[in-house]
Order: structure tokens, then C-alpha cells, then sequence
């Protein structure tokens, strides 16, 4: 299990060898573990900030299972924990007994930039002139190749940079911010975030820390969520409002698009670094976040629910059934049998201890997951006309094999109905969805898709009904997955992609190969 600390600029790092002994992350010949995110920041001295920031971990786990970490300061040096895996197999009693402090900030991961390794996981880790630093980020930032250019340029050799290590590289954008935010020789971290923060483009929540002061900061578009909780003894940052409830925080407000707030033992204080322009994500409405978070003053479960009903009201059929796909598909499933007058019912049994397809990186997982998690249920099932109700079809492969199970149960009819439009456009935003040409609609139209997955008859929420249920305005909404209109405009494509850091880049102004960026 790797462990990164800090004393003063010094730093260490070290990760658990097959015999469970601590080795040296530095040794060449240790490889070690081979590998839209939750990020959670707590500042409240006197309370036991590891494990709150474990439980806190623990209800934003829906946003990232590849990896989690925690970073814990008592003043005078930072420890960070982190591995591959599911915030309860990373963390144990005796692990986080030894994250002792009054500040912590943690992260659990879903890989958008940079693959699912154990360099990638967060929070990075960093040495400055001044002390050290951890961050975590929910997000995906669309400059990634600039920032690099921007990195390789800081003064100073390449072995106080951290460029290349022999013992693996980190290869995400987090890492990179992590760097740039870390060089502030002539002043303070707090003035160096005001000046990088606004070099970020793209989707961006960040929590960061260095020994005495939580930071955090949202993008001028506030694609991603971010709230603003209060502690008797402290204060609290998440990304939904279900952490700061899970802990015992009241939420206070949202951190607005384009501000960066800063806790320390004098207080709270709020600094302005860009004007905002508001375009939320949708799709956290549709599916990101957990239904009882709220997002800019929505209950994220009702506007599911109003789905269904808008649903029911363009997609009416004749059926025996409602049931929904769990859990995605519950609420909308629930607003069209309301709407219809069908009676609703669960058709699917799921495995409450096998991970969410979506998140699964690799094609192979995926197919085999949709297996491992649903069963259907035969008695309710068995001769009737069944309305199915998921939240999205991207490649098709899951509903494939649902509208199979359900035929194989003895379903007469199957109808799909889908609370969001048909997904054509891949995000850069933090989703990884996947390449335009893997995704069903970009290249056949609903009448096909429904042949496609086997059902009788296909039904997609329209655009506008999505849009009413949310209750935001649509100018104020991200819709590029749906639409192909990016509200941050994209690079070139050549600049773009998961594994763009993976591979060593060349400078147009130095005319030479540069090495990735590794986490220390």
C-alpha cells in the first residue's frame, strides 16, 4: 500500500512489497501495483479528519472505483494514502489511525486522462519551496498539451521538477496542474492558484491543501458540482451534498463557477478568478449524480422522475409493466408508470456488490458485467408486455443483453424507453464515454438501434423535455454529449484523448521529445 509524506520540502515515497514490508517507490526495480471522480476536503481541527473524510469518500464512491486516496496534515507535513480499488478496500482502521491532523482532503477515481494506474491515482502529491502539496480533481481538462508545454518551461533542474522518475510516470492532467500550482518561489500558494487557475480549460473541481490551508475551486463554467458544507468545529467541501449529509456537515451553497474558496485558522475567504458562465452538466441529472444530491437548487431525484413522466407523455405503448434498469433507471421508471397508469414493478434483481458497467475501462469488463449484476426475475416477467426504463444507451451492448434476459424470462413484448437522448458525441468534460465511432447513435437512426438491441419498439426522452424536468435554463446547461455544441471550445483532436500523456509529446518551441510528468 503506498504511502507519500512530506516534512519542510523534503519529501518520501513508498509502497508495500509482496511480503507487506515498505519499499522505496524510487527503486527502479520496484514496479509496484499495476493500475468523473469524487473529491471531498475537510478542515476542522479537533475531529478525527481521516475518517470523515473516508465516509466521505464512501458516498461519492458512485462517481469513481478505480482508485481512491486520502491526504492528511497535522501542520507541519502531509501523509497521503492512496491504491487501486474501492475506498473500502483501500482504507482500514489501522490505515487511517495513522492519518492523524486537522485537515484532509480525498479523492476517488474514474480515469479520464491518464490510465488506471497506481501513479495515476489521486491525491498527486508534491514537494515546494515552501512545503508540500496534494490535490484532487473531478474533471478532465481540454489544454492538457498546453499545460505540459507550460511545465516542461518552469525554471529549475529536471530532478526538482519531478519530469521523470524511474519508477513509473503519472501521465494525467491533474498532475500537471499539480506542478504548476506547486512552483511559487516569490509567493504564496494561494497567489500562484489565482494565477493558474485561470490557464485551465475545460471541467474542473479541484480540492487541494498544502500543510495549513484547504483550497478549493470550481471552473468559470461550473460543468461539474461542487458544494460548500459547514462543521460545528469546521468546514467541508464535496462534490454532492449527499457526503456532506452522510458526515453530519449542513450545506451552506454551492462553490460558484469561477471561485476559489480558502480555509485556514483565520476563516473562510472567497476570491474571484474568472466570471462565471454557467453550463452544468446534464447528464449529472440524468445519471452522474446520486438522486438525492440537489444541483443548483434541483433535487436531482425528482428531475429523474419528471424524465419518466415527460417520457410516458412522448412514448406512451400499450403494456402490462413498468420496470426500471436499477438504480439509474428507478426514478424514471417510477414517473412513467405514474404518468401511463402501468403498474410499476422490479423486473431485475442486481447484485449489490458488483461495480456499475459504466465505469468499467475496458470493453471486455463491460459485456461481462452486465451479467454479473442483473438477474431477471421470471414470475414478474413471464407473458407480459414489459416497458424497460434505463437512463442512456451508449454502445448498446447493455441493453442488448437486457432486452436478451428478459426475452430468455418470457417477456411478450420489450419496449425500451431512455430518459435521455441519444448520446452522439463523445465528452471531454470529465465522462468517459467513449470514441464517436463506438457510440450506436451516432451512426444509425432510433428505429435501428431498437433492432439493434432487440426490442419491439425505442423511445429517447427529447432534448427539450430533458432540459424542462432539470428546471435550468438550457443556456446554462452543458448538452455537448447530445447536441455535438461544446460550451469550452475543443483543441484540435490531435491534442485530445485519454492516453495523450502516455505517449511522449514533442514541443513545437523546444523541437524535441519531453518526458511525461510523474507524480513524486
Amino acid at each position: 500500500m503506498p504511502f507519500l509524506s512530506s516534512s519542510g520540502s523534503s519529501s518520501s515515497a513508498g509502497r508495500r512489497g509482496g511480503d507487506g514490508r515498505l519499499t522505496h517507490a524510487l527503486d527502479p526495480q520496484d514496479q509496484g501495483p499495476q493500475d468523473a471522480c469524487g473529491v471531498f476536503g475537510v478542515w476542522a481541527p479537533g475531529e478525527d479528519v481521516a475518517k470523515l473524510t473516508y465516509f466521505g469518500l464512501y458516498a461519492l464512491q458512485h462517481r469513481g472505483q478505480e482508485s481512491a486516496g486520502i491526504a492528511v496534515s497535522n501542520g507541519r507535513q502531509i501523509l497521503v494514502y492512496k491504491d487501486m480499488g474501492l475506498v473500502s478496500q483501500v482504507f482500514d482502521e489501522s490505515t487511517l489511525s495513522s492519518l492523524r491532523g486537522h485537515l484532509a482532503i480525498g479523492h476517488s477515481r474514474y480515469s479520464t486522462t491518464g490510465a488506471s494506474t497506481w501513479e495515476n491515482a489521486q491525491p498527486t502529491f508534491r514537494p515546494t519551496g515552501h512545503g508540500s502539496i496534494a490535490l484532487g480533481h473531478n474533471g478532465n481538462l481540454i489544454n492538457t498539451h498546453e499545460l505540459r508545454e507550460l511545465v516542461a518551461a518552469l525554471p529549475g533542474p529536471a530532478d526538482e521538477l519531478d519530469l521523470q522518475r524511474p519508477q513509473g510516470e503519472a501521465t494525467n492532467d491533474t498532475s500537471l496542474v499539480t506542478a504548476l500550482m506547486a512552483h511559487h518561489p516569490d509567493g504564496t500558494l494561494e497567489e500562484r492558484a489565482l494565477e493558474v487557475l485561470p490557464m485551465l480549460r475545460g471541467a474542473y473541481c479541484f480540492v487541494w491543501m498544502n500543510e495549513d490551508t484547504l483550497y478549493a475551486a470550481r471552473d468559470p463554467q461550473g460543468i461539474r458540482p461542487l458544494v460548500l458544507g459547514r462543521l460545528e468545529r469546521g468546514w467541508v467541501v464535496a462534490s454532492e451534498s449527499a457526503a456532506l449529509a452522510t458526515i453530519g456537515a449542513s450545506v451552506v451553497r454551492e462553490v460558484e463557477p469561477g471561485e476559489m474558496i480558502v480555509i485556514d485558522d483565520q476563516g473562510l475567504r472567497s476570491h474571484k478568478f474568472a466570471e462565471p458562465d454557467r453550463k452544468g452538466c446534464v447528464f449529472e441529472y440524468v445519471y452522474l449524480a446520486r438522486p438525492d444530491a440537489t444541483i443548483s437548487g434541483r433535487s436531482v431525484h425528482e428531475a429523474r422522475v419528471e424524465m419518466g413522466r415527460q417520457l410516458a407523455r412522448e412514448f406512451p405503448v400499450d403494456a402490462d409493466l413498468v420496470m426500471p434498469v436499477p438504480e439509474s433507471g428507478t426514478p424514471a421508471a417510477a414517473g412513467y408508470a405514474e404518468e401511463s397508469g402501468i403498474p410499476f414493478g422490479q423486473g431485475f434483481v442486481k447484485n449489490a456488490y458488483v461495480g456499475r458497467t459504466f465505469i468499467q475501462p475496458s470493453q471486455t469488463l463491460r459485456q461481462l458485467g452486465i451479467r454479473l449484476k442483473l438477474n431477471a426475475l421470471d414470475h414478474m416477467i413471464r407473458g407480459k408486455r414489459i416497458v424497460v426504463v434505463d437512463d442512456s444507451i451508449v454502445r448498446g451492448n447493455t441493453q442488448r443483453a437486457q432486452v436478451r434476459m428478459l426475452r430468455e424470462a418470457g417477456a411478450l413484448e420489450v419496449h425500451v424507453r431512455i430518459s435521455s437522448p441519444p448520446v452522439k458525441w463523445p465528452c471531454f468534460y470529465g465522462i468517459d464515454f467513449a470514441t464517436r465511432a463506438e457510440l450506436i447513435a451516432n451512426g444509425i437512426d432510433v428505429e435501428e438501434i431498437a433492432h439493434s438491441v432487440g426490442a419491439d419498439s425505442l423511445g429517447y426522452i427529447s432534448l427539450d423535455g430533458m432540459i424542462e424536468a432539470t428546471k435550468q435554463p438550457a443556456e446554462q446547461l452543458c448538452q455537448a454529449c447530445f447536441t455535438g455544441e461544446y460550451p469550452v471550445p475543443l483543441p484540435d483532436e490531435s491534442q485530445l484523448g485519454k492516453h495523450l500523456l502516455e505517449a511522449t509529446l514533442t514541443s513545437p518551441t523546444m523541437g524535441k521529445a519531453l518526458p511525461v510528468l510523474n507524480n513524486p
